[in-house]
């Protein structure tokens, strides 16, 4: 065989590998799990602010995008930070400006397939505020499912740190046994609590910022607790306990009321998504006679004027349904 070729074939393949390789490091060096880890840092102290009144610096404001342009634009926006704190309190790795962006490019979507199928400018401009609320409807979800798992993580917190003060352990160094054994999502918001306190920030500073980061009223009474029993005094380890058994019975009673509550929140959504699954039914089976809607302008005004008290009885079921403890 001759050498030349196989020199070649040889050096061929280290190019590739090294190419593989420098790929991955890059990769690696922007998305890799101590870049992400950092940027959960930097986000959860961007969004929890501070606990006194001194002004954000620069370095957090830039977390609401990775351009400087973007960001000025962005800081233009009244109570911007409310968003960005509401990103972090749901877990997404979003930015503000990744968080509006995605809301246009819905909202252009839901335009561009309302003027393929046709649909009159009424029904385009509401196809696209529809499809526009989408990111802002994923950002709930995802917040309340992390707010759930936060709250029922909380009692087996207070227990941790009440065991630990029993053991002799500092109440910090209980902050940090928690952020180390217990599982995210509030594991990581003790580890912060911890890292904030070893970077020189006061305690109460620390625990403030973690009620600001996190939105669970049970997580406030417990700070509450720990900083008047800084104050005041007394034994925190029974203290912590006894919040432990109350966060307990209220999710116990709460439990009971989902379940007793179930058949009317089933009702809810059966009658809130009922007349919407009939005009799609309407719409594929008999076409002309849904078509009035679009091009009648009394049915565009039956239509608009249904929606509306459709709207109206969504958000009454809604109110009747959440039951608060």
């Amino acid at each position: 065989m001759n050498t030349s070729f196989i020199a070649f074939a040889v050096l061929a393949f280290l190019a590739v590998v090294l190419s593989i390789e420098g790929i991955y490091l890059f990769w690696n060096s922007r998305h890799g799990p101590g870049v992400k880890r950092m940027d959960e840092r930097l986000r959860a102290l961007s969004a929890a602010g501070n606990a006194s009144n001194e002004p954000l610096s620069i370095l957090k404001k830039r977390l609401l995008s990775e351009s400087p342009f973007v960001t000025q634009l962005l800081l233009r926006v009244p109570r911007i930070h409310v968003l960005d704190r509401q990103l972090q309190q749901s877990g997404l790795t979003w930015s503000v400006a990744r968080f509006v962006a995605y809301t246009l490019l819905c909202a252009l979507g839901g335009g561009v397939a309302a003027m393929l199928f046709g649909l009159p400018a009424p029904a385009l401009v509401v196809l696209a505020v529809l499809c526009a609320l989408l990111p802002t409807f994923v950002l709930r979800r995802r917040r309340n499912k992390r707010v759930l798992q936060l709250e029922r993580q909380l009692p087996d917190a207070a227990d941790l740190i009440s065991r630990a003060l029993r053991a002799g352990h500092s109440f910090p160094a209980a902050l940090g046994m928690v952020g180390e054994e217990l599982p995210k999502p509030l594991g990581g918001e003790f580890a912060l609590v911890f890292d904030e306190i070893n970077y020189g920030v006061s305690l109460n500073d620390a625990l403030l910022n973690m009620v600001n980061r996190v939105p669970v009223e049970d997580l406030r009474y417990f700070v509450i607790a720990v900083l008047i029993q800084r104050e005041a005094g007394g034994n925190l380890a029974e203290i912590l306990g006894c919040i432990s058994g109350i966060i307990r019975e209220r999710m116990k009673l709460l439990g009971k009321i989902r379940v007793l509550s179930a058949e009317g929140r089933l009702s809810a959504w059966v009658l809130a998504a009922l007349p919407f699954v009939i005009i799609a039914v309407l719409t594929v089976l008999s076409p002309d006679y849904v078509r009035v809607f679009w091009t009648d302008p009394a049915g565009m005004q039956l239509a608009g004027a249904s929606l509306t008290l459709m709207l109206f009885g969504i958000l009454w079921m809604r109110k009747i349904v959440r039951i608060h403890i």
